[in-house]
This record gives C-alpha cells, structure tokens and sequence, in this order.
C-alpha cells in the first residue's frame, strides 16, 4: 500500500520531465529546418555565413532591429566573387 502512493507521488515530476524533453526536442527540430544559420552539411557550403539573409533576423526575438547594406562592404564582395 505504501509503495503504491510513493508511485503516484512520482507522475508530476515525470510529466515535468516529459514536456521539458519534447520542448527542447522540438525547437532543436525547429531550429534545425527553419533557421539559416543552422549548418548540417558544411561541405557542400564551405562559406554558409554568405547565404543568410541579412534582412531576416536570426534570434528568436528580435526588437528595433534595423539593417542597413555597408556600401564599401558590398563593393569589397562584388570584387572578390
């Protein structure tokens, strides 16, 4: 009888657990599909930092974030591709 109610104590903090481990798995998943700064394969992109979108921020919560092109950056990429 008393084994029976040390089992029941034990169903939250496993519940606890559960949802905690299916969180993190889930926005690994997420993370893993829709961020762009998440690299799987390296070899097939040695430079994966040249097709992310600078327009598109890449923190899961981004405020006042304004981007603005750097001109004589831009001319430095156009001259060495």
């Amino acid at each position: 009888q008393l084994t029976s109610f040390y089992v029941f104590q034990l169903i939250p903090l496993a519940g606890i657990l559960s949802f905690a481990a299916v969180g993190a798995l889930s926005f690994s998943v997420y993370s893993l599909f829709s961020k762009s700064d998440v690299i799987i394969n390296k070899s097939g992109n040695p430079e994966p930092w040249q097709t992310i979108d600078p327009t598109k921020p890449q923190k899961l919560l981004t405020v006042r974030q304004k981007w603005k092109p750097i001109e004589d950056l831009e001319n430095v990429k156009k001259l060495t591709k």
